[in-house]
């Protein structure tokens, strides 16, 4: 969809849909579970955890960065990630509320 498409639809809904496109790779959704359970910041270990290569999994990390769901330095050789809890708080709370929207508009009877 061409951005002057996109814009054309409401930022919470952008923004819902950007959150969305970050947990649509199992991967991401994989290392976001490290990285919680880690309760730290991460380095390097998180390619040892995964069935995927180094690059893969940076293109991953990457993009979680990108997207605003992940927090991380590089210093040379050595990459340390955590969880931006904040931004997937909003995320959790921007899905709940348009879940809720949607629940408005359920019948009681099912048309299909």
């Amino acid at each position: 969809m061409g951005l002057s498409k996109q814009s054309s639809f409401t930022e919470d809904f952008q923004n819902l849909a950007h959150f969305s496109k970050m947990l649509s790779h199992p991967a991401r959704l994989e290392i976001l579970k490290v990285l919680a359970e880690r309760q730290t910041c991460v380095c390097g270990e998180i390619v040892d955890l995964l069935p995927l290569s180094q690059s893969t999994v940076s293109q991953h990390l990457k993009d979680l960065k990108l997207g605003g769901l992940v927090q991380g330095e590089i210093e040379g050789k050595h990459s340390c990630y955590c969880i931006n809890w904040e931004a997937l708080h909003e995320f959790h709370e921007s899905y709940l509320d348009f879940y809720q929207e949607l629940q408005k508009f359920k019948k009681e009877t099912n048309c299909c």
